[in-house]
């Protein structure tokens, strides 16, 4: 019987074929079987197969199944999937532009930047979509890998490596992490296709278990939420904080001196702490430094009275009820008035303007009050469930203006239509995912009433 011929081949990036499958499993886990080795393998396998005239298990059932993957951009179930890092080869040390750019000054003082600044540089390249490459560079001189890409974000004079870039930063803890840090893995074993390195870019919520990463990845540069501190390797992630960062706030009190959006004495925030870190960063259950900073802020903005214990980390009723006058300051109602501090809320605190917070804005008007009704509990907001309170939420829904999906007044029992007008109210908090299931936990409840 003739020997069938198999060409050498690559296995496509987007190929989730046993065959492909397995050559990624194998350059995922360190690269030491080479790539060639493989495909004869699979070739002897194969032709053997032929020779034998197996009728039964076939080379997809010897392999096993292809890893799980995910579209560009989503997350990946770690549990669901042997290769949940893409592979992320880079190259050394280098100039700009490559071998024939200009070389950085030795001794040069870094790069002095934001961590606005920072990450706004990070979300270019997420929005142009810039792809991967250890050999290209981008039009800005920096190499399109995942070392390249926090060279760029820190403004770095040089294209740096896994190898490196802890020399511009200062060593912290993983809760002292703030947006514009990176979270480093350089695998001395496997240093150019063994390492990773990912930008902060703020926690997704108060119990820091998942954050932000920005990240340069096959196939493209991408922003998603990933688990602390990375899908492999996570106890490996060592935080680091750019050397060259200043703060926003200082900066404005040295070139402002004596002008009127001068910062008061000892309210200069850290650096970083003036960057919004997002609407997760409040409410009940936060209890964190961003707290702290918002009370100081409002404080200086008319609103000391609220907090005679002082400001402190704790999330409480002083802050909401400080932040709730500071919006009504500003002519806001309803929803925008709600006393939890959006992206607009935190510009005008940090950058001293807008209105400052008046004796009438600080006191409910007459017959109104802020306070909810007490929330009965989740367990009067099932399928099929008849109480009292789901015509009160229903009524609620309603006056706040989600109407759409009632075709008739709101009744005591659950169904479909409150389901999906709490739904509605929830996404218009900004809430996405389970946060947004459509059944009024009391953070919903409170929002809705208030």
């Amino acid at each position: 019987m003739t020997m069938p011929v198999f060409e050498e081949f690559e296995p496509a990036a987007d190929c989730h074929c046993a065959g492909c499958a397995q050559q990624h499993r194998v350059l995922a886990a360190g690269g030491h079987s080479s790539a060639h080795g493989f495909r004869r393998a699979l070739a002897v396998f194969i032709a053997a197969g032929v020779v034998l005239g197996s009728g039964g298990t076939g080379v997809a059932d010897a392999l096993g199944p292809p890893a799980a993957t995910a579209p560009p951009g989503e997350a990946v179930d770690a549990r669901a999937t042997t290769d949940p890092e893409p592979a992320t080869e880079q190259g050394r040390s280098g100039p700009l532009h490559g071998p024939s750019g200009e070389s950085a000054t030795p001794g040069a003082p870094l790069h002095r930047t934001t961590r606005a600044e920072i990450i706004n540089r990070a979300k270019k390249w997420v929005s142009a979509q810039v792809p991967y490459s250890m050999e290209r560079y981008w039009s800005d001189g920096y190499r399109q890998d995942c070392s390249g890409y926090v060279s760029m974000a820190w403004g770095l004079e040089s294209n740096e490596w896994t190898g490196s870039l802890a020399e511009f930063g200062t060593r912290i803890t993983r809760e002292e992490l703030q947006p514009g840090d990176m979270l480093l893995f350089h695998n001395p074993d496997n240093p150019t296709t063994g390492s990773h390195v990912v930008l902060f870019g703020g926690w997704t919520d108060y119990t820091h278990t998942n954050y932000i990463a920005y990240e340069q990845v096959k196939p493209h540069t991408r922003r998603q939420a990933t688990p602390m501190a990375y899908w492999t390797n996570s106890s490996k992630y060592l935080p680091y904080r750019y050397n060259g960062l200043t703060s926003a706030a200082v900066e404005s009190a040295s070139t402002n001196a004596g002008a009127a959006t001068a910062v008061s004495p000892g309210t200069v925030a850290p650096p970083g702490m003036d960057v919004y870190p997002g609407l997760a960063a409040f409410g009940p259950g936060a209890n964190n430094t961003y707290v702290t900073r918002l009370a100081e802020l409002l404080a200086g903005r008319g609103g000391k009275h609220f907090y005679p214990q002082g400001p402190g980390p704790l999330w409480d009723d002083p802050d909401r009820l400080a932040t709730q006058a500071f919006q009504l300051s500003q002519g806001w109602q309803g929803a925008e008035a709600d006393g939890l501090p959006g992206p607009e809320t935190w510009r005008l605190l940090v950058t001293r303007k807008g209105r400052n917070i008046t004796g009438t804005a600080a006191k409910q008007p007459a017959g109104k009050s802020t306070v909810a009704p007490a929330y009965p509990g989740g367990d009067h907001f099932r399928a099929g469930r008849s109480s009292p309170f789901v015509t009160q939420l229903g009524r609620q829904l309603m006056k706040r203006g989600y109407t759409k999906h009632y075709t008739s007044g709101p009744g005591p029992v659950w169904g479909e239509a409150d389901r999906r007008s709490v739904e509605a109210f929830q996404r218009a908090q900004g809430w996405r995912g389970g946060a947004a299931d459509g059944f009024p936990g009391p953070e919903t409840w409170r929002r809705l009433f208030a």
